[in-house]
């Protein structure tokens, strides 16, 4: 692996971490998906819209992800009964509640951010900078995106009540 100066021994824990992101990602990826199509209520168009662009950026990141594995001269995982097999998110319900599935897709974002830890502990082990400077952009987006669907997903009521007790 001359042109990226890392080992190639030593790159193939990173690969597998990336593969699992990949994994991740397909899963995500549906999950947004399957609320974009199914969201109902009066939150409709908001959250329509917002899935919908989530599901365009994870599209966009999972492409990302296995072109980093191909940079790093290794192939991605491309089925998806491994995907299945491999993720640590599960797929969702489609009758859920407009608040359900933002929580879904927080507990998923958990998920994400910790196996995007992983991989950036991995890559730093190796000096891989390509993979750190990847990760860890998705990483500060995804915490963003949480911060929003989780101030969506906050009753102002509650809030208040907690603020008065």
């Amino acid at each position: 692996m001359n042109y990226l100066n890392i080992d190639e021994k030593k790159i193939e824990p990173v690969v597998k971490e990336l593969n699992f992101l990949l994994a991740d990602y397909h899963l995500y990826y549906q999950k947004l998906r399957n609320f974009h199509w199914n969201v109902q209520g009066k939150n409709f168009f908001d959250l329509h819209e917002k899935f919908e662009e989530m599901y365009v950026d994870a599209r966009s990141k999972i492409d990302e992800i296995a072109e980093r594995i191909l940079t790093l001269r290794s192939r991605p995982m491309s089925n998806l009964s491994t995907y299945l097999n491999v993720s640590s998110i599960e797929e969702s319900e489609s009758a859920l509640t407009d608040t359900e599935m933002v929580r879904e897709l927080l507990k998923a974002h958990g998920l994400l951010l910790r196996r995007m830890s992983a991989v950036v502990e991995e890559a730093t082990e190796i000096g891989d900078e390509g993979t750190i400077d990847l990760i860890g952009a998705y990483i500060r987006e995804l915490e963003k995106t949480s911060w929003m669907l989780d101030a969506w997903n906050t009753d102002k009521v509650d809030k208040l009540l907690e603020s008065i007790a």
